[in-house]
């Protein structure tokens, strides 16, 4: 019997429909020579600094760098069950092979893996590989199974990807904690984005607007800019009313492309220009299509399609204009699907687009995100095998009084693809659309008798603020120079994880939204003004991608990736503890009363305004919800003992369901991410 191991419940369900396996058991199914069950995203990870000594539970200077001889691993918090409901069936004797059926890339590859050895199975590994969640697509991909030992080289970048990540963000973290007495969250990839937007802040708020002119000529051509205002001045005093003399018009027919398919970063980009969607919800709702199967894995880095898939993308172009009816207009249309058949540029995944299920599928009930997630897909699929818009623009020089202006116009001679966009996007128009048709009707040797000149006053403008789209943008193309042309990934990031880097960092309080704008606080732009060069430069992102494509690829051994990591932690502890700010550490300094140790890292606990806090982030705050419903001041002195003894005795605590007070001994529990509050009652004689 074959076990195979899928990373969502969603998905195993999908599986489950598709092969034909009915009988549902607790967290599996079984059936038809099958058992399926699954993993809950990371079922298991790098365990945390502490599970390798005791001392790391207080966060010391001393103890850095940090670097594990023998890595461990951890079960997920809140995971247990489900990881021994694999691990059972792993191990179950009916069972002689185990299919990664995970998502087919770097992370579903590692998520597999780490359950796999953290349960001891030994058995042999067969990989599913498949970019749609179409019952068709999933009966081929477990007709056709890769050898699992194929993708060893993979597994292998994506576990030098998790250290190399653990290695930088638990040392530098605890080192300019402890520097700075403030808790500084230092990240690979996390840095050098909000290293991006401190310095486009900067820009914008030490910027300097500056006044030029134009003279314009009867509405139609413009002078080149003048910075003072006598030169406009006496350019328009010399041409109003004069004379002018069309001296040239140049012709030229142009072309504009259709555009390439969606990969994830432009189809998040796209949602955020038209809709204000963020990354993360773009994410959201082009998951939540693929798991209906409605699109392919969205999860990509490409935007093209294989040769083996003509037929069935024909297929998916008539389903979309027969049951889609933004596009009942363009009937009959079928599309050039050389435009978007690139076998070479597809890696893990080809581009999204529309599966066959838009055909059977009720597309009217859809959630309002993932239809204008589905009508974006689908609307770049038929803009993508259209024609190109082929236009003639026109460029005028026109002389007057010794002086040249400019005339611009374009005229379009066939729309192509831009007709199937507009089906969409209406006459909405953004940054990124070309310039609207504005037609010039002149002739070489054209006078224009008493001209009418004005003078318009303008300014320079600052850069403007990232949004997602441009962020996003940024983050893709980020050191793109220095990174090798054969590397899979570049930029910060991944497409799969960089809306993940913004939510944490406006979580975090480095970066606050702004209605489409993302703005670094002046929280964030302190802790890029602490921060080393290395740690802030896209650059050793670069370098890394570089490395770990070519571990994935078999060209670089991973025990060589990771010792330049380690000299690299090293490097960045011996700068930081050398280049140490004082007056930010004076201003760091904890102004409120020290009450107790930290029960995490064991340094002070100090009172504030509004909470008893430490600096690695442990946080008790003074108006939580335990001690408000229980009518309770939460107390120095409660806290103190909590600190101390992990609990306390109180009475006087009062019971929302019975109106009453009671007295018991609250007790703290430390979840990492949060802190709770549970009672203990006396046993009664």
């Amino acid at each position: 019997m074959n076990l195979i191991i899928a990373e969502k419940p969603s998905v195993a369900v999908s599986y489950a429909k598709a092969l034909n396996v009915t009988a549902r058991k607790s967290g599996y199914f079984e059936g038809n020579g099958y058992i399926i069950t699954w993993c809950i995203g990371h079922l298991a990870g790098l365990a945390n600094a502490e599970s390798y000594s005791e001392n790391y539970k207080k966060w010391s200077l001393a103890d850095l760098p940090i670097i594990p001889d023998n890595w461990q691993y951890v079960i997920s918090e809140g995971k247990n069950k489900q990881f021994e409901v694999v691990k059972k069936l792993m191990n179950d004797k009916r069972v002689t092979e185990v299919i990664n059926a995970c998502d087919a890339g770097r992370e579903g590859e590692l998520i597999f893996r780490l359950v796999y050895e953290k349960a001891g199975c030994t058995k042999p590994i067969k990989r599913l590989w498949i970019s749609s969640m179409e019952e068709k697509a999933i009966v081929e991909g477990f007709n056709n199974l890769r050898d699992g030992a194929d993708y060893d080289s993979l597994y292998q970048s994506a576990l030098c990807r998790s250290k190399a990540d653990w290695l930088i963000g638990i040392n530098a973290t605890r080192l300019f904690t402890k520097l700075y007495n403030k808790k500084l969250n230092v990240g690979r990839v996390q840095t050098p984005t909000l290293a991006m937007l401190a310095e486009r802040g900067a820009k914008i708020s030490g910027f300097v607007k500056e006044k030029y002119y134009n003279v314009k000529l009867n509405d139609i051509a413009v002078s080149e800019k003048f910075t003072e205002q006598a030169e406009a001045e006496n350019v328009k005093t010399s041409c109003n009313g004069q004379k002018a003399v069309v001296t040239s018009v140049k012709r030229e027919k142009k072309t504009v492309n259709p555009p390439k398919l969606y990969d994830l970063t432009s189809l998040q980009r796209e949602a955020n220009r038209l809709y204000g969607f963020t990354a993360q919800q773009s994410l959201d709702y082009a998951q939540s299509l693929y798991e209906m199967r409605c699109i392919t894995y969205p999860r990509t880095d490409s935007r093209y399609l294989t040769e083996d898939m003509s037929d069935t993308v024909k297929a998916v172009i008539t389903a979309l204009i027969d049951n889609l009816p933004e596009f009942e207009g363009i009937a009959g249309f079928k599309g050039n699907l050389n435009r978007v058949i690139y076998n070479v540029k597809v890696t893990d995944h080809h581009a999204i687009i529309p599966t066959a299920e838009v055909a059977t599928a009720k597309l009217d009930e859809l959630p309002d995100g993932e239809r204008k997630i589905l009508l974006l897909i689908a609307n770049k699929l038929l803009c993508a095998t259209s024609d190109k818009q082929e236009y003639e623009a026109v460029t005028a020089v026109i002389e007057c009084g010794g002086n040249s202006f400019t005339a611009k116009g374009k005229t379009v001679i066939s729309d192509g693809w831009k007709s199937i966009e507009r089906l969409i996007k209406g006459d909405s128009k953004d940054e990124t659309d070309e310039a609207e048709e504005t037609t010039l009707d002149l002739t070489e040797g054209q006078s224009l008798e008493n001209t009418v000149c004005a003078i318009a006053e303008q300014y320079t403008k600052p850069p403007k603020a990232f949004t997602e789209d441009t962020l996003l943008s940024a983050m893709e193309r980020a050191a793109i120079e220095e990174t090798a042309e054969n590397t899979e990934r570049c930029g910060l990031g991944t497409p799969a994880t960089r809306a993940g880097i913004i939510e944490k960092l406006i979580k975090s309080g480095f970066v606050r939204r702004e209605k489409k704008s993302l703005v670094v606080t002046a929280e964030g732009a302190e802790l890029i003004s602490l921060m080393p060069d290395v740690l802030k430069s896209a650059q050793l992102t670069a370098d890394w991608e570089n490395g770990l494509a070519q571990i994935a690829d078999g060209t670089l051994d991973p025990v060589k990736f990771m010792s330049e990591i380690e000299e690299l932690t090293r490097a960045v502890i011996t700068e930081g503890k050398s280049n140490v700010n004082p007056d930010k550490v004076a201003k760091y300094e904890p102004k409120g009363a020290a009450i107790g140790k930290c029960p995490r890292c064991q340094a002070n606990v100090h009172e504030t305004p509004k909470a008893y806090s430490c600096a690695c982030g442990f946080t008790l705050w003074k108006n939580n919800k335990f001690f408000e419903n229980a009518k309770k001041p939460f107390t120095k002195e409660i806290a103190a003992a909590l600190l101390k003894d992990g609990k306390v005795a109180l009475d006087g605590l009062y019971s929302q369901k019975t109106s009453k007070t009671y007295s018991a001994v609250v007790c703290l529990e430390d979840k990492g991410k949060y802190i709770n509050f549970k009672l203990e009652f006396p046993k009664k004689a």
